[in-house]
């Protein structure tokens, strides 16, 4: 068994069929085919089930999966490692809330382009459920996401400290009024969502149960929806300001407890810090204090 066998069969596990397999490693099926039964011979086990719409992971196969995943990375970690210079360039691919992208990155991310043009930026939004999931695997290198997060294969560094506020309606009064409705209705981002989550526990002490959700997939549909009288939902004060000055919807502060968040970067333990990454995040926070997650 080698990095090249372990490849073909996180390939032919992804994509479910052989066939599949080949066109994205540029090869012929009957290769994909071989070099998977090379490999269960070599293991002594069966990978695959075969069926007639492709093949699907045996439980030996979902243990190996995970080690595929890992070689992956450690070879796109070693050849990041020895073509590094300590000099910022090539491809760097980070994710983000996208409140933190709307409310902390946009100056930082321009002085980084501006400063370092030999990097090629990606930056991807999602949810903290989502990015943590992506660093781990390997597709982000790192990324900005709502703490707490404990994981012991991630490196973890505050990069900002963020005010969490009820955003509602105009005319709701109190957050304990909400208790005296008949229906009461969050206006979210989707499952994943660290705000999402705390926006349940904290109505949950209030006595705030049997909500119910409509999810939107952007910050200005969420705080529309909630303008218009939809729901309530949660926002970093920064992101809803504007709106409150408006008119369009009123902020209720929360106690410490529940409105003061850190939003933390996080990368791999074990995986390189590129240059260009190191250097992206001396943009975007400044001088930090790197902690271990537990």
């Amino acid at each position: 068994m080698d990095v090249q066998d372990l490849k073909v069969f996180e390939a032919v596990a992804r994509h479910g069929g052989m066939k599949r397999a080949a066109e994205e490693l540029a090869t012929v099926q009957s290769n994909v085919t071989a070099r998977i039964r090379a490999l269960e011979g070599d293991l002594d086990v069966r990978l695959f089930d075969r069926h007639s719409r492709g093949v699907a992971l045996t439980p030996a196969g979902e243990r190996l999966l995970p080690y595929a995943h890992r070689a992956a990375v450690l070879m796109t970690d070693a050849r990041r490692a020895a073509k590094d210079d300590g000099h910022p360039f090539g491809s760097l691919v980070v994710g983000s809330l996208e409140t933190t992208a709307a409310l902390h990155l946009s100056r930082p991310l321009a002085a980084y382009v501006a400063a370092h043009r030999e990097v090629d930026l990606v930056l991807r939004t999602g949810t903290t459920a989502e990015l943590i999931e992506r660093v781990l695997t390997g597709e982000l290198e790192g990324s900005f996401v709502c703490g707490p997060v404990a994981h012991p294969e991630l490196e973890v560094q505050t990069v900002y400290h963020e005010e969490l506020v009820l955003v509602a309606p105009p005319g709701l009064g109190a957050i304990e009024a909400l208790s005296a409705r008949r229906e009461v209705r969050i206006v979210v981002l989707r499952a994943g969502c660290s705000y999402r989550q705390r926006l349940e526990e904290i109505l949950a002490r209030r006595g705030i149960v049997g909500l119910r959700t409509l999810e939107f997939g952007t910050i200005e549909a969420i705080v529309g929806s909630v303008a218009a009288g939809l729901g309530v939902t949660l926002m970093p004060r920064g992101i809803v300001a504007a709106a409150e000055a408006e008119g369009r919807v009123e902020l209720h502060r929360l106690p410490p407890e529940d409105g003061l968040v850190e939003t933390l970067f996080i990368r791999r333990r074990d995986g390189h810090a590129s240059s260009a990454l190191t250097a992206l995040i001396a943009t975007a926070a400044g001088p930090a204090q790197s902690v271990a997650a537990e």
